[in-house]
């Protein structure tokens, strides 16, 4: 919504009711045009007339001042529906403020802080600059009723400041609409920054969830080894521990295969026994001489000293 157009203000000249005594004593114009021309009202013009109003005022000459000219002065009093128009200006005049606080009237300060609890009651998206520059305030004492600590919040009713004409209904409604537009702007910045961040957020928990897959594989991984490194050294430590325990026996001590044989009698057949029973007795006598020498001379003597036992043992450190 557009802000409404104000028409420009009409200007009057200086001393707008001496210059309507020296209007209504020096001219034939009629109490309408003069009261238009000074902003007056017709009947204050008909009483400054009558010697009624502006008793002891002295007349000002529009003309001397270059407020008005001769000439326009006859067009009005040849012609009554003539509208008396003030004379372009020698000097520029300066430029009219329009924004920031503006004059309050004593009696109706005491209404402000009123106005500001209607203020953020009724339009809440209204910010302290523009209540400060609706009511003509400061953004402390907004601050201060917003938050109760003003010094009279007990007291304070919401009151509309349109009805005590301390801003005007074009104004407010001016200011709510560019607020609400900014809150419609912000809505749509936090709904997009929202979505931004919805979907950074969705890419960030599926790294999340590829990183804790690959350290949990990792982790197992380290623990399996962990485990079969333990546990090949539990086995290395007990194989140790039995060979430790368990006594070896070396070439010397342990005899082999073909030792065994020799030494164990092989049982003989029947039929050889029935043979062997029947050799002549020279031959048994001499065999058994031979054997007995052959015996003892291939038998070497036995140690039977108590260190016998362990020479063939080793100890695995």
């Amino acid at each position: 919504m557009a802000r409404p157009r104000k028409t420009p203000p009409k200007e009057y000249p200086l001393m707008p009711r001496a210059t309507a005594v020296w209007l209504v004593e020096n001219t034939a114009l009629t109490f309408g045009q003069i009261s238009d021309f000074c902003g007056l009202h017709p009947l204050e013009v008909q009483g400054i007339a009558d010697g009624e109003v502006a008793i002891g005022v002295r007349g000002a000459d529009p003309i001397a001042n270059h407020q008005l000219t001769r000439a326009e002065i006859t067009l009005g009093e040849e012609d009554s529906a003539h509208e008396l128009h003030l004379a372009e200006r020698r000097v520029s005049a300066p430029n009219r403020k329009t924004i920031g606080p503006r004059y309050t009237p004593i009696s109706k300060r005491q209404d402000k802080p009123d106005a500001i609890v209607w203020l953020l009651r009724n339009h809440p998206d209204l910010k302290d600059a523009q209540i400060a520059r609706l009511i003509g305030t400061t953004k402390n004492t907004i601050q201060a009723i917003r938050d109760r600590r003003h010094w009279n919040s007990a007291n304070l009713r919401p009151r509309d400041p349109v009805l005590m004409e301390l801003c005007t209904s074009e104004n407010l409604s001016h200011e709510a609409e560019r607020a609400k537009r900014a809150r419609e702007r912000a809505e749509k910045r936090a709904a997009k920054e929202a979505k931004i961040k919805g979907i950074a957020t969705t890419s960030e928990v599926a790294d999340k969830a590829a990183g804790d897959a690959v350290g949990i594989s990792a982790g197992v991984a380290t623990e399996s080894a962990a485990i079969s490194s333990s546990a090949a050294m539990e086995f290395s430590l007990a194989t140790a521990a039995e060979a430790a325990f368990t006594p070896t026996t070396t070439a010397e001590t342990t005899p082999t295969g073909e030792d065994m044989s020799a030494k164990t009698p092989q049982a003989e057949s029947p039929q050889e026994e029935q043979k062997s029973q029947a050799p002549d007795d020279a031959s048994a006598d001499s065999s058994a001489n031979a054997s007995a020498d052959s015996s003892a001379s291939e038998t070497t003597p036995e140690d039977d000293s108590p260190f016998a036992a362990l020479r063939g043992f080793k100890l695995d450190s």
